[in-house]
């Protein structure tokens, strides 16, 4: 998962965010800042009885949950997939890059040079490289 920096810049640098089921977002400015939420039609919590196995158990909300929140409180963290899409086009490959400190490495062609982004996860190469396309940041 993308860092919350690196998610603020993508959205400073003009991403856009079409909210879908599935997609991972902060809530910035309510003290939740250690929670990432996932959009959903249901929420499901996790029960332990004292004995025997887990349960779920399906739940309109949660005594903790909030009423309601503005998009613009919320903060998007693409997935690997969705910040592939951002580059379109551009993007040529995604390769591991072994060693001491393993990373992966994301090429696109912006404009008619190939550049790389690395990371040591490869949504945030993608999001470095997205940033770059976007024309923020290298």
């Amino acid at each position: 998962m993308i860092s919350r920096d690196l998610a603020l810049a993508l959205r400073d640098a003009g991403l856009t965010w079409t909210p879908v089921k599935g997609d991972r977002f902060a809530v910035l400015d309510h003290d939740l800042d250690d929670e990432v939420f996932v959009l959903s039609d249901m929420v499901i919590e996790r029960l332990q009885p004292p004995h025997g196995q887990p349960i779920f158990a399906f739940n309109g909300t949660t005594e903790w949950a909030l009423d309601s929140l503005e998009a613009g409180d919320a903060l998007w963290l693409p997935r690997e997939e969705q910040l592939r899409e951002v580059l379109g086009e551009a993007f040529m490959e995604l390769a591991y890059l072994p060693g001491e400190t393993p990373g992966y490495a994301v090429s696109m062609l912006l404009g008619d040079e190939e550049r790389r982004f690395v990371d040591v996860e490869p949504e945030a190469a993608y999001a470095r490289a997205a940033l770059a396309l976007l024309g923020a940041g290298s």
